[in-house]
């Protein structure tokens, strides 16, 4: 086999970005993708083979595969499911356009990559899948139910593939980080002002607060890691002969991971009503 190559999507910044220029420095051929022609220009100014890829457009993610396939001449090792948003807000300030828009892009986007991807992997013989997951996608925490939900689905995604792709030499793999160094928080909190309307709801006080942590910025998590704490889980899932299903990044997953196991779903409510 010759360099392996990846794609990665959602790689304008954050995790992907970041994974993206790691990759390249252990050999890899990346291909990282964005969204935006502007993302696509100043990553090929970076160093790397950039695309065009909107995961919410099955024709961009259609032409990204095919002028993939063209360069490496029809293969593809490994597929890094990297874009997402996250959507704030109690459910019942959430419309269900909001809620939509969430799973266009973390579930119905990622699945559409995935299968035709999957495609490419079945007519080699071989492939790594990897999803981008969450801790919030083991347990759920208030006002982050679109999120909660959008990552649910992908890790039964992700399960469900496994399962039906044992035997085939293409392996699917989580990774499930808690607070890692990216514009997410400002990403998010910009949705939440649009979407959000913070005077009509039942939880203005709740939101006031977390408004006023969020713009003092004295909201960052204390567990927060950077973003090339992915990147030693991704090499994992990508190198190893066995690769895991799931790959827990940062103290609060692990945390939550195991009492998820551990404590009644009552014991446990009362631990996550305290997360803010």
């Amino acid at each position: 086999m010759d360099t392996k190559s990846i794609l990665i999507t959602g790689c304008s910044s954050g995790i992907g970005y970041q994974v993206a220029h790691d990759l390249k420095k252990l050999g890899y051929r990346v291909f990282a993708t964005a969204r935006s022609t502007e993302d696509v220009t100043r990553l090929e100014h970076e160093g790397l083979e950039s695309l065009l890829l909107d995961v919410t457009r099955p024709e961009s993610v259609d032409a990204a595969l095919e002028e993939i396939t063209t360069r490496t001449g029809g293969t593809l090792y490994a597929l890094f499911n990297n874009a997402g948003f996250g959507q704030p807000g109690a459910l019942e300030d959430l419309s269900t356009d909001a809620l939509r828009e969430q799973f266009e892009t973390n579930v119905f986007g990622l699945h559409d990559v995935s299968v035709k991807v999957m495609r490419i992997m079945r007519t080699q013989g071989y492939g790594r899948i990897m999803n981008n997951s969450s801790v919030l996608g083991i347990v759920s925490l208030r006002f982050r139910g679109a999120y909660n939900a959008s990552k649910y689905a992908i890790e039964a995604l992700a399960d469900t593939m496994r399962l039906e792709l044992h035997g085939s030499d293409i392996f699917i793999s989580l990774i499930e980080p808690g607070p890692i160094t990216s514009r997410f928080r400002d990403n998010a909190y910009a949705r939440f002002r649009k979407n959000i309307k913070v005077d009509e709801s039942f939880f203005e006080d709740e939101y006031q607060k977390t408004i006023a942590r969020f713009e003092s910025e004295a909201g960052k998590d204390p567990f927060e890691l950077p973003a090339s704490a992915i990147t030693k889980k991704v090499c994992h899932a990508l190198e190893s002969a066995r690769p895991k299903a799931h790959y827990y990044v940062t103290v609060p997953t692990y945390i939550f991971g195991y009492l998820k196991r551990l404590l009644p779903s009552s014991w446990l409510d009362r631990v996550l009503r305290k997360v803010v």
